[in-house]
Formats: C-alpha cells, structure tokens, sequence
C-alpha cells in the first residue's frame, strides 16, 4: 500500500511538503514516484526517484520548483513543492514501479496510492 499526506490549501508562492509511506511489497519497490490529475486534464507525470535516490526525473512544468526524496529505512518517498503556482492545483497520487524512465513516459507503474489534495490559491 501506498499512503499520500501533505497535501492542503495555499496560496501562490507557498510550499509543501507531499509523504508517501510504502507498507508491505510496495516498500521494496526500486522506484517510486508522483502523478497528479488536474480538473479536465489527463494524469501527469510529476517526478520518480530510483531506489538509491541518485536518479531522478522531473517534469518540465515542475523542474526547479519541486524536489524528490527518499528515506528507504522509512519506505517514505517525500515532494517537496515550492514556489506553488495555481496550475499546480492536482491530486496527487504517489506511485511504485521497477524502471525510473518507464515510470516518467508513464508506461509502467505497478503501485498506486490514494491521492492527496493540493490547491493553490492566486
């Protein structure tokens, strides 16, 4: 299972900090990674980090705003999402795979977690 948190509120230019705790096979996943699915739009790659957390990919829209990590001792793969824009506005879904480019072109994803909320406010 893959359990999102962090998501809220705010207003443009603020940040959050988005969790997924991985429990049971998902927890040994070697790449884990975010989506997110916007009113009237097709879910989006947002980011995916392997498991040692040396690669990672972004989508255009996010690079330099958010930032992908993990702490494998804790199954926890994190989002940090700065300068927050409304366009930014989503559920957020984390994701478990086996191959980081096949997760980014979103070809492969084996887990799914439920989604966490953001909205931006202008």
């Amino acid at each position: 299972q893959l359990q999102a948190s962090g998501g809220g509120l705010v207003q443009a230019g603020d940040s959050l900090r988005l969790s997924c705790a991985a429990s049971g096979r998902t927890g040994r996943s070697g790449v884990m990674g975010w989506f997110r699915l916007a009113p009237g739009k097709e879910r989006e790659f947002v980011a995916a980090i392997n498991f040692s957390g040396v690669r990672k990919e972004y989508a255009d829209s996010v690079k330099g705003r958010f930032t992908i990590s993990r702490v494998n001792a804790k199954y926890t793969v994190y989002l940090q999402v700065d300068s927050l824009k409304p366009e930014d506005t989503a559920i957020y879904y984390c994701a478990a795979g086996p191959d980081l480019y096949r997760m980014a072109l979103g070809r492969k994803v084996d887990y799914w977690g439920q989604g966490t909320q953001v909205t931006v406010s202008s």
